[in-house]
Order: C-alpha cells, then sequence, then structure tokens
C-alpha cells in the first residue's frame, strides 16, 4: 500500500456512500488549490486523468 492510499481508504469508508456531481468535486479541487497552491500541478494532472478516462476506450475502438 502506498502512502498515499491511506487517504484514498478514509475517503473511501468515510463518504464511499455518497454521489457527487463532477461541478462539485470540480469545486472541491479548486478551493484545495486555493488553499494549498503547493498542490496545483498534482490536482491538475488529476483532473485531467479523470476528464480523459473515456479517450483511453475510444482509442481501442
Amino acid at each position: 500500500m502506498y502512502f498515499t492510499d491511506r487517504g484514498i481508504e478514509e475517503l473511501a469508508t468515510r463518504r464511499g456512500e455518497e454521489e457527487v456531481s463532477l461541478e462539485w468535486l470540480s469545486a472541491q479541487l479548486r478551493t484545495f488549490v486555493d488553499l494549498h497552491p503547493e498542490f496545483e500541478a498534482a490536482v491538475d494532472r488529476l483532473a485531467t486523468w479523470i476528464a480523459r478516462l473515456d479517450d483511453d476506450i475510444d482509442d481501442d475502438e
């Protein structure tokens, strides 16, 4: 298990039953970067990766 998995596991345990919109998630990521600008690059990479998940499926067809 990676060190970062602890946060992911906590998220799944504490909020895993909730349904949220991607608009809500985007707002939370913006707030996080506003509070922690040193993580801007990582959050941007994560958001881009999530946004492009379907691109891999389209490439295989």
